[in-house]
Parts: structure tokens; C-alpha cells; sequence
């Protein structure tokens, strides 16, 4: 069964329902990237172009977390956090975000000019970093070994999932860019990137946080039980390849002579049961006088 059949669907209705949050956390954070970014442009010429696009990217990276925070946030049906609550929730996560992306984003560009399959195939198995990285709070090496176990068995579900959402996206991109080119060039193309940014990026930040969601759901062990959940074998009744623990559980007294448990029957402090006659002297302690040890002897009828 594909677990991420229908995600599209729940990711655009989610998008609708939370709309006004999740494009107001968009439009902040890109327009002001747009008002530092343009101010530097007029103002530093080549230095100034330089330390813009240095801006856009961090925002970048800003976005990515923060947006990925407030779908995690939304996912209970209400917006809990804030704008500014939400990035600063997001924040501790930049430095991570930004190795990871710039990362990933190296060896994708590579494995696409070599032989395109090798970008495509990374593209797939870490579908799902960011979200691992701010919701696991994983490290940067760590969020990729974890994408990759996470999509495992699910490639081609991911990657198709993926090429609908970027078709999406190119389609938007190609209308806005139509209606913005009217305008001139520098007006148009920052207003459509802004727009366009503002539009996009929070229905692909769903999706991924749901595509996380539905994978790490499908390796999430079978709950209800003691022992952290794990999964019954169906061939023994065990607990994810575990032995099965004794009655009673593990640090309760078992029961009816589990481990640990004196024989059942009488004995003496958890000895054997001596024999009723003949048992050699030494093995085992005399027997009690009659009104047990220490108390006075009773009379013999």
C-alpha cells in the first residue's frame, strides 16, 4: 500500500485551512530578505549585490525551518505559535538547515550535470532532511542517513510525489512571471519573486512535513505494550525479535514460578522438597519439632 496516497489532497487542505498563517510567515520573512536585499544592490554596487544574495539565502534557510515549525504546529487543526514565536522556535535549527541544504544541494548539482539519474536519485532519498532535522532535532550527517531509512522501499512514491509538486510549481512560476513582466525589470522580478515565494513555499514545506509524517508513521513500532512498543513477531509472540518477559514483567515478582520463584509446594526457604523418608543427613536440615523452631514442643496426645 502507498502510505503517501492522498498527501497531495491533505496538504491542500491544510494549505486552505491555515492559509493566512502560513503565507503571512512566508511574506514576512520574504519581503524582509526583498528590502535588505535591494537596499544593499542600490547602495554597495558589486559588494552590495554580493552581501544581497548572501541575504536571500539565508532567508532561505530561515524559511525552511520556520515553515516546516509552523506546519508541525498546524498539523493539530490551530495555529498555536505566532509568527515571531514560530521563528524563534525555527532558529536553533538555522545552523543545521543551512549545512545540510548547502550539502545536499552540492552533491544534487553534481549527480544532475554528470548523469542527471544520480541528482534525481539524491533528490529522493533526502526528500524528507529539513523536516527530520526540526522535528527529530537531528544532526546534519544524522538527517541524512535518516531520510534515507525513512524513504526506503518508498522511492518511487517519493519521487513521483515530488515531480507533481515541482510541476506545480513550475506552472506558477510561468503564470507569475506573465503577469509581473508588464512591469519593470527589477519591480517585476522582485514582486514575483516575493509573490511567487510567498505562494509556494509554504504548500511544498506541507507537503515534505507530511510525506515525513506518513513515512515515519509506516516504520513506527505497534504501541500499547511495556516494553516501548515494539512490534509482536508473529512467529513467536515476541516483542520486535525480543524474548518475552517473564509474568509478572521485568522488575515484578513473576508468577507461579517464573524466574527466581522457589518451586511451588512447601520446602524449607527454597530448597528442595526433601523426600518424606530416607533423605541423607547433611543434605538437608532436620525437620521442624513439632510447633516449629524455637517455640515451645507440643504435647503429644
Amino acid at each position: 500500500m502507498n502510505p503517501l496516497s492522498g498527501v497531495l489532497d491533505e496538504a491542500w487542505r491544510m494549505y486552505k485551512t491555515h492559509a493566512r498563517h502560513l503565507l503571512a510567515i512566508a511574506f514576512v520573512i520574504y519581503l524582509i530578505a526583498a528590502v535588505i536585499t535591494a537596499v544593499l544592490a542600490l547602495a554597495g554596487g558589486t559588494v552590495g549585490l554580493l552581501l544581497g544574495s548572501l541575504v536571500s539565502v539565508i532567508a532561505a534557510f530561515v524559511l525552511q525551518a520556520t515553515l516546516i515549525k509552523a506546519v508541525q504546529d498546524v498539523r493539530d487543526g490551530r495555529a498555536d505559535l505566532s509568527i515571531s514565536e514560530t521563528v524563534n522556535q525555527a532558529l536553533p535549527f538555522f545552523w543545521s538547515v543551512a549545512g545540510a541544504s548547502i550539502l545536499a544541494g552540492i552533491a544534487i548539482t553534481i549527480g544532475l550535470i554528470l548523469i542527471i539519474v544520480p541528482g534525481l536519485f539524491l533528490i529522493t532519498i533526502w526528500a524528507v532532511i529539513i523536516p527530520v532535522i526540526v522535528i527529530e532535532r537531528s544532526g546534519v550527517m544524522a538527517s541524512f542517513g535518516r531520510s534515507r531509512e525513512l524513504v526506503r522501499g518508498r522511492g518511487w512514491h517519493v519521487f513521483g510525489t515530488l515531480v507533481i509538486v515541482y510541476v506545480i510549481m513550475l506552472v506558477v512560476e510561468i503564470i507569475l512571471s506573465l503577469i509581473f513582466s508588464a512591469l519593470p525589470h527589477v519591480l517585476g522580478d522582485g514582486l514575483s519573486s516575493v509573490i511567487s515565494g510567498t505562494l509556494i513555499s509554504p504548500f511544498l514545506a506541507v507537503v515534505v512535513t507530511l510525506v515525513y509524517y506518513r513515512l515515519s508513521e509506516t516504520m513506527t513500532p505497534a504501541g500499547g505494550g511495556p516494553y516501548g512498543g515494539y512490534q509482536q513477531s508473529p512467529q513467536d509472540g515476541g516483542y520486535g525479535g525480543y524474548p518475552p518477559p517473564p509474568q509478572g514483567g521485568y522488575g515484578q515478582p513473576p508468577q507461579s514460578g517464573g524466574y527466581g520463584q522457589p518451586p511451588q509446594g512447601g520446602g524449607y526457604g527454597g530448597y528442595r522438597e526433601p523426600p518424606t523418608s530416607g533423605y541423607p543427613q547433611g543434605d538437608y536440615p532436620p525437620p521442624p519439632p513439632p510447633g516449629g523452631y524455637g517455640g515451645p514442643p507440643q504435647q503429644q496426645p
